[in-house]
């Protein structure tokens, strides 16, 4: 391996450019080798001024391009099954964007894999377990000082949705962090869902089932609620509150920037989540990068990527007919503890 892990990024949206940048610019130990996009102009400008990238069109070729040592995926999850299954072919670490691939099945695929190399190659996106009020939650929750953990009160808002974002997309794409945060920090399996589906906001587009109030019980007794609301207008939020046996601990109060003008005074709020949770991206890619340097893979897995789909699925299907929903899992691998 040379000096700098040499990184192939597939993908160059908003989520990819911004890792691009990430890598050249704040994280040590790594440079962009290769980047890919159907779009190359697209994978051209999100490394534009950075010598000795190569562009591609397909996420095979960059895979496959001299000097790629690791791969971050940043694509749409449609291509996330193939791209994965190519690098670990080539015995390549990976840093997946959630959600690990569209579907539990091929989330599936992708573990046996995994399993059949008898090593991990692959950690998902799950960035929330790098920031630090929800490693601190996770600290203090571990400790038992607390007690056990009773409910969790989950908090998610977007300025705005896509314009391609379906009511399902509520629980697949933003509550996916939920789910897995939820599993983290209480260390049990999500077992069940059910979705309670509030009048619509007025400001959600038509057809679009936002807010929505979705609930998981655990395998440990303990319930979560978690609000998404994706078109609150205002700004991005998440909250997150642990009421246990001996007292509660809540994140996500933090505040920002206050602007007193004209007799009046006004509190900052993030846009978007790659504001909100800047540092702890920084500090996810961070350590992904030392990991693979030194041959070892850590944080979440590609079995927390198949969890997260298989309950969100569940969760799909207790919006669509409104019961409760248990959830089906495969056997858990001892490759993954």
């Amino acid at each position: 391996m040379s000096d700098l892990l040499g990184v192939a990024v597939l993908g160059a949206g908003h989520m990819g450019a911004d890792h691009v940048r990430r890598i050249g610019e704040t994280v040590g130990g790594a440079r962009v080798v290769a980047v890919a996009d159907p779009d190359t102009e697209r994978a051209a400008a999100a490394v534009a001024g950075r010598a000795g990238v190569s562009v591609h069109r397909e996420a095979s070729a960059a895979i496959s391009a001299p000097g790629v040592e690791a791969v971050l995926v940043a694509s749409p999850e449609a291509a996330h099954e193939e791209a994965l299954l190519a690098a670990c072919a080539r015995g390549l670490p990976v840093l997946c964007e959630k959600p690990l691939t569209p579907d539990s099945a091929s989330a599936l695929r992708v573990v046996e894999a995994e399993v059949r190399l008898g090593r991990r190659l692959i950690q998902v996106g799950f960035m929330r377990r790098y920031d630090a009020e929800y490693a601190a939650l996770k600290t203090l929750l571990d400790s038992g000082r607390l007690g056990r953990p009773l409910l969790l009160h989950c908090r998610h808002r977007n300025v705005s949705s896509p314009p391609h974002f379906t009511s399902s997309m509520l629980i697949s794409s933003s509550v996916s962090h939920e789910i897995d945060a939820a599993r983290w920090l209480l260390g049990q399996e999500i077992t069940a869902v059910t979705v309670v589906r509030p009048t619509p906001s007025a400001d959600a587009p038509e057809g679009l089932l936002d807010p929505q109030l979705v609930l998981f019980e655990t395998a440990g007794g303990a319930v979560v609620d978690v609000e998404v609301f994706v078109n609150c207008g205002f700004g991005y939020e998440v909250a997150c509150e642990a009421v246990c046996e001996r007292g509660s601990a809540r994140l996500g109060d933090d505040r920002t920037m206050v602007v007193r003008s004209a007799g009046r005074a006004h509190e900052e709020v993030a846009q978007d989540y790659l504001v909100r949770f800047a540092d702890a991206y920084d500090r996810e890619v961070r350590a992904w990068v030392a990991a693979a340097r030194d041959g070892r893979v850590t944080g979440p897995s590609a079995w927390d990527g198949y969890a997260a789909s298989a309950v969100a699925e569940a969760g799909v299907a207790a919006l669509r007919t409104g019961s409760r929903v248990t959830v089906e899992m495969a056997e858990r691998p001892a490759l993954y503890g």
